[in-house]
């Protein structure tokens, strides 16, 4: 592992890309060399490109207010000469996303993916640092298929997910066998304020474009196992969900029923939950929180404006945990939708590779 990185921003004038820039600009690993986006807003000092759309509640850091935006297409091999790795979350065509990522890879520049594009390819590690490092494992098949030698493409989960299946995820040893979930999300996750989205203010939205089918596949892949150069994903576990759009401007909550093959008590889930730990808290990584999932007695936790900032908005709140007539429990989760549920998620990823020494 290195002292220092360089790191390229893909997509940076946008809502992620912006939140990259919060979290990256002192990174005590991590440093901000390149900037890219759209032609249009190619060759202008970044605050210019940005411009209104600047959502961070923090203002523009100054190491990057002045630093010129590449064309994230046109520059590929310019930028990949210029940094160690890229995190990449541009609002493009899926198949346009795709074959960028490979270009960059095959330019032998890591990719940290935020989009969805790649998340179903079966030799691309769809990474939550906690649940499945292991799959860091698939690298290597990867970059004999795109004939690499450093490059390759990592992703984070989608960010409804995480606010659930962190909390499933110690009690899988109990033999989870259906989920059902429905999903309260920020408007922060369309890439929006109330500002620039004011229909949304006294509103709720029963419906976000392929969300669902994302928040019942992309599980069974985190929670799938590396065979013959491919994640295969888990088969044994059914999961049913709804996803809202609701008047909150940042954290996704989930309200959540579980059945098991083998019913613990509200005790051992609660212990579980309270002793859960991974890789990110032993290598003890910049962003990790010190315990990933707090539990909240409280009936009326946990809430988004409450919690939804807890260890800088990287650790998982859970509550209301009581047994169901249908189900065998019920629980509500909330994560930071563009924090660990985005952009933070994509950092820790980074640093569990960089610690495993794939971005050197």
């Amino acid at each position: 592992m290195k002292d220092t990185y360089k790191v390229g921003i893909i997509g940076a004038t946008g809502m992620v890309g912006q939140r990259f820039i919060t979290l990256l600009h002192d990174h005590p690993w991590f440093k901000i060399t390149a900037l890219a986006a759209s032609p249009r807003s190619a060759g202008k000092p970044y605050a210019e490109a940005v411009g209104g759309k600047w959502a961070m509640k923090a203002e523009i850091p100054a190491s990057v207010k002045d630093m010129v935006v590449m064309d994230a297409a046109a520059d590929v091999e310019k930028i990949a000469a210029m940094v160690d790795f890229v995190f990449c979350a541009v609002d493009m065509k899926k198949d346009e996303i795709r074959a960028l990522e490979e270009r960059y890879a095959k330019a032998e520049c890591p990719v940290m993916s935020n989009n969805s594009a790649h998340r179903h390819t079966p030799d691309v590690p769809m990474i939550i640092p906690e649940i499945n490092p292991e799959h860091t494992e698939v690298i290597a098949a990867q970059r004999a298929r795109l004939g690499t030698k450093r490059g390759f493409i990592a992703v984070k989960s989608n960010c409804s997910i995480q606010s659930y299946v962190p909390a499933l995820h110690p009690l899988l040893k109990y033999g989870v066998e259906k989920v059902l979930a429905t999903t309260y999300q920020a408007i922060s996750g369309a890439g929006k304020t109330f500002e620039s989205w004011p229909e949304m203010v006294d509103n709720l939205i029963p419906y976000i474009g392929g969300e669902e089918e994302k928040s019942e596949l992309e599980p069974l892949k985190v929670w799938g196992k590396v065979a013959d150069g491919k994640i295969v994903d888990r088969e044994d576990i059914s999961i049913t969900t709804q996803c809202l759009r609701v008047p909150v401007s940042d954290g996704h909550t989930a309200a959540v029923f579980v059945k098991f093959k083998n019913k613990p008590t509200v005790e051992q889930i609660k212990k579980d939950w309270a002793e859960f730990s991974g890789e990110p808290q032993a290598l003890k990584l910049p962003h990790a929180p010190e315990r990933f999932i707090h539990y909240f007695e409280e009936p009326d936790r946990p809430q988004a404006r409450l919690d939804r900032d807890l260890e800088g908005g990287m650790a998982v709140s859970v509550g209301r945990l009581r047994e169901d007539t249908q189900y065998d429990y019920k629980f509500v989760g909330l994560s930071h939708n563009t924090l660990r549920g985005a952009a933070g998620g994509a950092v820790l990823m980074a640093e569990l590779l960089a610690a495993k020494g794939f971005l050197d």
